[in-house]
Parts: structure tokens; C-alpha cells; sequence
């Protein structure tokens, strides 16, 4: 291992140990905007950095909700949560879906009149180790970008008006960032374009996405100057990253008391079944930054991307 890496190593491995333990100090009292009143929903939950994040937030004193796409292994997944004593429950939700999501939603304002915390953590990627396929890759970018964009679409109306204001994290990846300097979209017009809020748009995003999977449909992906490493995972997570953006612009003049922030967070190379098990991270540490940005006491962060609880640039 080169000098560089190896003190790169020593950094991350000394963050990771100051996670552990920031983790290990509770919250004061006048940090604790939230009570067991609090609803927080957490999509794909029944497994991995869900599951993980779930128990968590359950353990600040939330009451938190697990959705999972097959309702069995939800209910499994809650069981096993519910053992600590704490408060959970759980629903059927598929984020392609769209009678799926209505029907959560009008289950949620009828059990729950509202939530105060969504945590979008449900997505899939098909890759592994140096694999660079784009089999699934309309599956890729529907999951992981248009599933995100329909949750908070169907999830807004249902966020409960607070002087903490609600919260909205989606796990990302630093493989989406504009402007990496290696793992990045060649195009600077493009990069320019999807960086500058005043040139940011909902229909830029979907264009990009759509130019993808035209090209790989076509099979010109290779020379598109798209992302090399996970291509498909990387251009749905850029597409996430930039609509986290967006949204936090367009959300930004709410009024107090009406007040929803946005932002993502990459949570590492976690040692879960989307990585094969070969992370270097554990699912709990994983968590961290996603149950720290749904906490944030003082929470005037919006638009923003985390990783190990600091921010990076998109």
C-alpha cells in the first residue's frame, strides 16, 4: 500500500472511531426535539442499513415504522426489533408502485394523521466487486431515483407541521457526486449544468437519466462518458444527489413551523447483501450519519450531502 493510501486509511479509520463514540453520548435534554409522538418512516427496512437505522431511531425514543416490499419479511424483521422493547410497526410499501404508495399513504394519515421523518434507504444495485454491467440498469435508476422521487412526492403532504421542522434523508452514494475527480459524468456543460441551482430542474435530472438508458438500450453507454465504476448505481445516486438539491430549493421559503429539510448521505461500502458482505463497514456505523441528520437539533442544514457525519461536496 502506497504512503498516501495508507495515511488515507489511518484518517478513516480514526473518523470512524470518533463515530463510535459520538454514538456512545446521548442526547441532552434540550437536543431532544422529538418524543415517542415522533413518526419516522424508513423505507426497505427489513434488512441492512434499514434495519439498522430503524433500531436506532427506535432506541432515541421514536416510534418508527419499517416498510418492506414483501410484507412477511417485514413483519420478521419487526419481530426481531420489537425483542429491544421498543416502538415499531410496520406496512407493505413497494416504491415502484404507485397504488402501493397511496395505499401507505392513506393508511399513515389514518393510523398516524402524519409522519415528521422519512428516511428513503430502499434501492438495489446488481454489481460486485469489479463488475461493471448495465443488465439491470432501467431497474437501477427506476428503484433507486424515480422510487425516491415518488416517496417524497406522496410523502410531503403527509409531513406533520412542527417548530422542529420535518426531516427527509436518502441514503446516497459518493459514486453520484458532479464533480468526484475520478468516478464523474465527462460531460462539464452537463456537470455545469446539474451543479448550478439556477440551471437545476427536475426535467434536466430525468433527461440525464433517460440519455443512459437510451444509451444503453442502444449500447453506446461505453462512450457516453458516463461513470466507470457501478455506472447504472452511479448515475441513479447522481440523480438522487441533484434532486435532493432541488427539492431543498423549492421547499426553502416554507414558513416556521412549516419548515421540511433535505439532504443525503453516502453511507460507506457496507458490509451487507447489496455489497456480497465484502464492505468494510459495519451496517451500524452505516446508520450513523442517516440517524444523526434526522436528529439534528439545530436543523437549518438542508440541501447538503454528509458522509461520516461531515459534509462533502456533491
Amino acid at each position: 500500500m502506497s504512503g498516501k493510501k495508507e495515511r488515507n486509511k489511518e484518517r478513516r479509520e480514526k473518523r470512524l472511531q470518533e463515530i463510535s463514540l459520538l454514538r456512545t453520548i446521548p442526547y441532552s435534554d434540550h437536543q431532544r426535539w422529538w418524543s415517542q409522538e415522533t413518526v419516522a418512516v424508513v423505507t426497505g427496512a427489513n434488512r441492512g442499513i434499514g434495519f439498522e437505522i430503524a433500531r436506532q431511531l427506535a432506541g432515541h425514543g421514536l416510534t418508527v415504522i419499517l416498510t418492506s416490499r414483501n410484507i412477511s419479511v417485514g413483519i420478521e424483521a419487526t419481530k426481531a426489533l420489537q425483542e429491544g422493547g421498543f416502538s415499531y410497526d410496520v406496512h407493505q410499501l413497494d416504491i415502484l408502485d404507485g397504488e402501493s404508495i397511496s395505499a401507505f399513504v392513506e393508511w399513515i394519515k389514518q393510523k398516524y394523521g402524519g409522519i415528521d421523518i422519512l428516511v428513503n434507504n430502499a434501492g438495489v444495485n446488481y454489481n460486485l466487486g469489479f463488475d461493471n454491467s448495465v443488465e439491470f440498469a432501467r431497474q437501477v435508476v427506476d428503484t433507486n431515483y424515480y422510487g425516491t422521487k415518488n416517496m417524497i412526492k406522496a410523502m410531503i403532504p403527509v409531513m406533520k407541521p412542527s417548530a422542529a421542522g420535518a426531516r427527509i434523508v436518502n441514503v446516497s452514494s459518493r459514486l453520484g457526486r458532479l464533480n468526484g475527480r475520478r468516478n464523474r459524468i465527462q460531460d462539464a456543460t452537463l456537470r455545469e449544468k446539474l451543479t448550478n441551482l439556477e440551471t437545476l430542474s427536475e426535467e434536466l435530472i430525468d433527461r440525464t437519466v433517460s440519455s443512459f438508458l437510451q444509451q444503453v438500450e442502444d449500447e453506446t453507454w461505453q462512450s457516453g462518458g458516463w461513470p466507470q465504476t457501478f455506472t447504472d448505481y452511479s448515475v441513479s445516486k447522481l440523480a438522487v444527489n441533484a434532486y435532493t438539491r432541488l427539492v431543498a430549493k423549492e421547499l426553502c421559503d416554507r414558513p416556521q413551523g412549516e419548515k421540511i429539510y433535505i439532504n443525503c448521505y453516502c453511507p460507506g461500502w457496507v458490509k451487507t447483501a447489496m455489497t456480497g458482505w465484502a464492505g468494510n463497514i459495519s451496517p451500524e456505523v452505516a446508520a450513523d450519519t442517516g440517524v444523526w441528520l434526522s436528529l439534528l437539533s439545530d436543523q437549518a442544514i438542508t440541501g447538503k450531502f454528509f458522509a461520516e457525519r461531515r459534509e462533502i461536496n456533491f
